[in-house]
């Protein structure tokens, strides 16, 4: 079971299954899969990124498999995603919001789990991040897509922003749940305000110029 304080763990759990939900809900739209290809797309954008960090700071079995509630709430997820895909489209924005959850919660906890690993500051940073950000991008490949976090949005910086406050907390000796709970509101507002403006991460002039003159010959 886990030892991480009971605020933090609660939403831990949240964000499993909002990432199981809305990994789920991705693969039913973009691949005709049945119900098995969609509950499994589900766990792996659930626990993907835990999964990688645990094999690369060598912790195994990794923490989701042993706790039962986490493969539970993922694949409840899917499964709800499955049935009721068609009248969840209202509530996407909900959702959205559950998703910043996930992300918020994954990049704090891998990055202070990196730490604890003893892995320096530059890669617990980016174990955060790979944390929050890796499950949604295998789910991507597996459905033959550029993954989400590469194309749009702002995703993988507010994982990065939660994921390096984390670190320069624990390394100024101030790391707690309130300082925890601190970096995940950070990535979660950054996120928040992301989807609610339709804000995305600065793109190449080139790439820029294409979208803007298609959108002056729509």
């Amino acid at each position: 079971m886990s030892s991480q304080p009971t605020a933090l763990f609660a939403l831990d759990l949240t964000g499993t299954f909002a990432f199981g939900l809305n990994g789920a809900l991705t693969a039913v739209r973009a691949a005709r899969l049945d119900v098995v290809g969609v509950v499994v797309l589900g766990l792996i954008t659930a626990m993907g990124g835990g999964f990688i960090r645990d094999v690369l700071i060598d912790s195994l079995p990794p923490a989701t498999l042993l706790d039962w509630r986490y493969y539970t709430l993922a694949t409840l997820g899917g499964l709800i995603a499955f049935a009721l895909s068609r009248h969840l489209r209202r509530l996407e924005r909900a959702i959205d919001v559950l998703d910043a959850v996930g992300l918020s919660t994954f990049a704090v906890i891998g990055a202070s789990k990196a730490l604890d690993a003893g892995l320096g500051v530059a890669p617990s940073i980016l174990l955060g991040v790979i944390t929050a950000v890796g499950g949604g991008t295998i789910r991507d490949t597996l459905v033959g897509r550029i993954p989400t976090v590469l194309r749009t949005g702002l995703y993988a910086i507010p994982a990065l922003v939660g994921s390096a406050l984390t670190v320069l907390t624990v390394e100024t000796g101030v790391y707690g749940l309130p300082a925890a709970l601190g970096a995940a509101a950070a990535c979660f507002l950054i996120r928040v305000l992301g989807v609610r403006y339709n804000l995305n991460a600065p793109e190449p002039p080139e790439t820029r110029g294409r979208k803007d003159s298609r959108e002056a010959g729509a």
